[in-house]
This record gives C-alpha cells, sequence and structure tokens, in this order.
C-alpha cells in the first residue's frame, strides 16, 4: 500500500482455501530463487511458530488480514504472533530480529518502507528464517522494488497491481460516460504515495484502462500522498485551489483513504457530488459512505478482502516449512467492484 489496503466476496472455510489455493496456482510465474525466499530454512518437524509483521495494524484492512491470519494459524496448529509496526521502519528491523530470537520458523511482513528490504531480507537468509512478504514487495538487493531484477525480488502474497489498477480505471471510464461529462472541464486526479511500487502499479494500469475507455483524451493531475485519508485531503485540496476552473473531477489512488480523502477536499471545496466520480480501492472505507445514505463522491470501489490475503500468506508459508513447497513469486486473492447498490451483498464489512 497497501498498500495498500486492501476484501472479496465471504466464503465459507473450506471453499476459501479451495479458492485462494487456485489463486495462487494462476499466477503463471516461476518461484523466486533462495536468496529472496528462505530456501536455506529448515523444514519444521513439530509446531510451526511464524510471526505476521504488519504496517499500519491498526487500519482495517490490515486487522482483516490479520484475523484471517489467525483463523488460518488456528487451522493448521500453527503458533502465530501478529506484530503492528505502525509507519515505522526502523522497527521493522529490531522486530524481525526479535522474532528471530523467539525461534520463529518463518516471517510474514508487510513493510512500512521498502527501503528497509535488503535488511530484513538478509536478517532472515543468515538466521535460515524462511521469508515472505504480503502486500507490498521488498528486494533483497536494493531498496526500491520497481528497479529490481526480478529474481531478487521476496516472494509476495497479495493482489495483482496492474489488474487491480486497471478495473479500477474501467469503472472509471464508466462513469465518466454515464455522467456526459466534457474532456475540457473534467480532469482525473491519481493520489498515492509514490515511493510504494505496489501503488504505482495500481495508479499505471487506472490511468491506461480509462484513458482505452473513456472515450476522450481527459487531462490528468499526479498527486503525491502519504496514503491516508488526511494526507490525501490536504493535498487534494491544494490541486482544487489550483484549477478553479475544472468542474467535474474524476479521483482513483492506490487505496480506498485516497479516494476518500480526495472525495472529501473535493466535496469541502464546494464541488457537489453528483461533478465527482471516486473509486476507491479497498471498499472498507467507501461503504461508510454508502452505510450514511448521504450523497457522496464515492461511485464504486474494488473490494480487497485483507483476511483472505493473511490467510493464504500463512498457508504458504505452512506449505514451505512442512511440506517443502517452493514460494510462488506471488499470489494473488481474489477482487470484486462493488457500488452503494451492491456493497452488502458482496459481504463487505463496514464497522
Amino acid at each position: 500500500m497497501s498498500a495498500i489496503r486492501n476484501r472479496s466476496t465471504a466464503l465459507a472455510a473450506t471453499g476459501l482455501v479451495a479458492a485462494l489455493a487456485l489463486t495462487a496456482c494462476s499466477t503463471g510465474q516461476e518461484s523466486a530463487g533462495s536468496s529472496g525466499s528462505g530456501g536455506d530454512a529448515k523444514p519444521v518437524q513439530g509446531k510451526i511458530s511464524l510471526t505476521y509483521l504488519q504496517k499500519q495494524g491498526e487500519q482495517e484492512y490490515f486487522i482483516g488480514e490479520a484475523a484471517g491470519a489467525k483463523e488460518k494459524a488456528a487451522q493448521l496448529g500453527i503458533d502465530l504472533q501478529v506484530v503492528n509496526l505502525g509507519n515505522d521502519a526502523n522497527k521493522t528491523v529490531s522486530e524481525v530480529q526479535a522474532a528471530i530470537a523467539r525461534k520463529s520458523d518463518g516471517l510474514i511482513v508487510v513493510v512500512p518502507d521498502p527501503a528497509v528490504g535488503p535488511q530484513v531480507a538478509r536478517t532472515a537468509q543468515d538466521a535460515k528464517v524462511a521469508l515472505l512478504t504480503s502486500d507490498d514487495q521488498i528486494c533483497t538487493t536494493g531498496p526500491d522494488p520497481a528497479s529490481c531484477a526480478h529474481d531478487a525480488l521476496v516472494p509476495r502474497i497479495g493482489f495483482s497491481g496492474a489488474q487491480m489498477g486497471g478495473e479500477v480505471g474501467k469503472r472509471a471510464a464508466e462513469e465518466f460516460r454515464k455522467a456526459g461529462w466534457k474532456a475540457a472541464d473534467t480532469r482525473t486526479l491519481s493520489a498515492w504515495k509514490q515511493d510504494v511500487t505496489v501503488c504505482g502499479d495500481r495508479v499505471k494500469a487506472a490511468k491506461t484502462a480509462f484513458a482505452a475507455g473513456a472515450g476522450a483524451t481527459v487531462e490528468n493531475i499526479d498527486v503525491a500522498t502519504d496514503n491516508t485519508p488526511t494526507g490525501a485531503q490536504d493535498k487534494v485540496a491544494a490541486t482544487v485551489t489550483a484549477n478553479p476552473g475544472v468542474k467535474h473531477w474524476v479521483i482513483w489512488g492506490c487505496n480506498d483513504e485516497n479516494v476518500q480523502g480526495g472525495v472529501t477536499a473535493l466535496q469541502n471545496a464546494g464541488i457537489d457530488a453528483d461533478d465527482i466520480v471516486g473509486v476507491g480501492l479497498g471498499a472498507y472505507l467507501a461503504c461508510k459512505d454508502w452505510k450514511s445514505g448521504k450523497p457522496s463522491g464515492m461511485k464504486a470501489a474494488l473490494f480487497i478482502n485483507g483476511k483472505d490475503v493473511g490467510a493464504l500468506a500463512v498457508q504458504t508459508m505452512y506449505d514451505r516449512l512442512k511440506n517443502g513447497k517452493a514460494f510462488p513469486a506471488e499470489a494473488f486473492a481474489p477482487t470484486k467492484m462493488v457500488d452503494a447498490a451492491g456493497w452488502q451483498a458482496a459481504g463487505v464489512g463496514c464497522s
């Protein structure tokens, strides 16, 4: 995120395992090299001990991810500890070291900052502890996963950034055409934390899909945020002030936080909800707008279920440590586009 942050149709427990296993097999990617996958990790004969280290553990998506991980761990008889890293990159390294000191057999990490990736990977490799990431990528050889060689990326469980962004851009284009707006007085806003690789993948795909489906060329404005609602709100508010002649706005981003913050900024600036098309990514914040029943510029959101990712990450680590099954380079959980009319039927939890 990332997130970005991340819900799919509710499934029965057995159905979830099957669906995620099929999804993991359908990525069509080779297994990552041992340098990133804990290839020297020894098989575990007795009870497996895992540590799941998450950024922004208080965020609803990651709360769901932790819940999915815990449920799967209980099913498999795994001793699991979940650690909230917040946004502290330094804490990532110290907590990895602490988990290794506790004799964790495997580590699943969602890093606050990909720059710590090489140190995290080296620490796990030196300790011969299996390492898997969820949601965000890290590289074993450098701070930027976007410029990393494929075989130096640590195996990842999450969602396909290209697929997610494509769905968001496609729906945004549909809403733009339906609104009948002129391109000349419309702008698209792309809001994301620009040093997070998966966010860049999502936004790039959204732009491409929108351009292909809009039927007109609409000028885009990139907005650098910290992936939080307040951060996005502040940056979008400044963007609106700098573009007083724009009548209609289309906004997408790395996650629901960016879109909700942007929509709030637009509405606070006096832009009517009918003149805003926000397409979220996550649905965990979008649903709150729809639940309120008030007019909102949030027109749709891609439902991504952190619970699915947490469960798949734990299952994948179990298969590696107990059965010797190599990590896939990436494995993806399913997604679903929802809106005000159908989010409840899709199983979106909205507390």
